[in-house]
């Protein structure tokens, strides 16, 4: 590497990165900075390039460090500098198309976290393949007043309802408060069957655990239970990726770990400064995951009882087209209001 003009380049994957400003705090709790960050990265370089690489990637800027101000970024090119930078076209819900960043190796992404990007919003789908969706993506996600270790016990009710399906998926840590549970398919269903899963997936654990766990996507009637978001899954829809860095002053990290640390873990003490050890010492807790693709046929199997059942669709997010057998789209207490008008 080499220091010039208050640049930093590094030598990554037979390019140079410039990481210009390498000294710049981003992360006020302890001090990190910008070149912390991008060292972060090259260090869990292995795990995180078997989770991401090849994907799309939504890059939100930070220009002024986790604490400032953000903006979302879907449209990349190749520049003068770095003219080696692979894009894909996505599309949005409305079918508006764009050039995306394609995590194809670490230089990309080192390229990404010199606009500024802290983490990635990832594509559950590939470059080379963006017709079939290849990730299960359940987000359980706390409702105000939830705690962490209610969020455990839900984890525990969706390992064993994938248990019981024979699907083996993979926790990680939000970064923040959550868990996402994933599970690497057989690239055979597009989002909308994959959506389809996830819906009946919630609808399955909220039957199981009424109490703790809620399908509803109206925040009115979730009450302080764990939401499983299955809109995760929904077309165009990313994620925030394994291995990230959460825009927060202690720079915590959105980690993949064993279901056997479930009731030990401390989601805020997996930072940017503790978990390159943590690999360095365990290795990758998804190891194995890409080579052991899972099948979707028993969740689509619930899915169709649910809807042979007399169920409608589950709601779609707003920026999403009217969808065919889905209800109407108004908060409960409001049609409500309405019928007594």
């Amino acid at each position: 590497m080499a220091a010039k003009d208050d640049v930093e380049v590094l030598q990554v994957a037979g390019h140079e990165v410039p990481i210009s400003s390498p000294g710049k705090v981003y992360f006020s709790e302890r001090g990190d900075t910008k070149l912390d960050l991008a060292r972060y990265y090259l260090a869990v370089e292995e795990p995180f390039m078997a989770a991401t690489q090849g994907r799309p990637l939504l890059l939100q800027r930070f220009p002024n460090g986790a604490e400032g101000s953000s903006f979302f970024q879907k449209r990349v090119a190749p520049t003068k500098a770095a003219p080696w930078i692979t894009t894909t076209e996505v599309s949005t819900p409305n079918g508006t198309t764009s050039q995306a960043l394609v995590a194809v190796d670490m230089a990309h992404v080192l390229w990404a976290v010199n606009q500024g990007c802290l983490g990635f919003h990832v594509w559950p789908t590939t470059a080379a393949d963006p017709v079939h969706a290849d990730e299960l993506r359940i987000d359980l996600d706390p409702s105000p007043g939830v705690e962490w270790a209610e969020v455990c016990e839900a984890a525990r009710g969706a390992k064993a309802l994938f248990d019981e399906l024979g699907i083996e998926a993979h926790p990680k840590t939000t970064g923040n408060r959550g868990i996402h549970v994933y599970a690497r398919l057989e690239p055979r269903w597009d989002s909308n069957a994959v959506r389809s899963a996830a819906v009946a997936f919630a609808r399955e654990l909220e039957r199981r655990r009424p109490e703790l766990v809620t399908a509803a996507w109206w925040k009115e009637e979730r009450g302080e239970r764990v939401f499983v978001d299955y809109n995760q899954n929904a077309p165009h829809k990313t994620i925030f990726g394994a291995w990230c860095v959460r825009a927060n002053p202690h720079a915590q990290v959105s980690t993949p770990f064993d279901w056997e640390e479930l009731d030990t873990l401390e989601p805020r003490a997996l930072t940017l400064a503790t978990v390159p050890e943590r690999v360095r010492a365990n290795g990758d807790p998804w190891g194995g995951m890409s080579g052991d693709r899972q099948s979707l046929e028993p969740l689509l199997e619930l899915h169709e009882r649910d809807m042979a059942a007399g169920l409608m669709d589950a709601a779609w997010p707003p920026q999403y087209p009217k969808m065919p057998n889905e209800p109407p789209r108004v908060a409960p207490s409001r049609a409500r209001k309405v019928d007594e008008d």
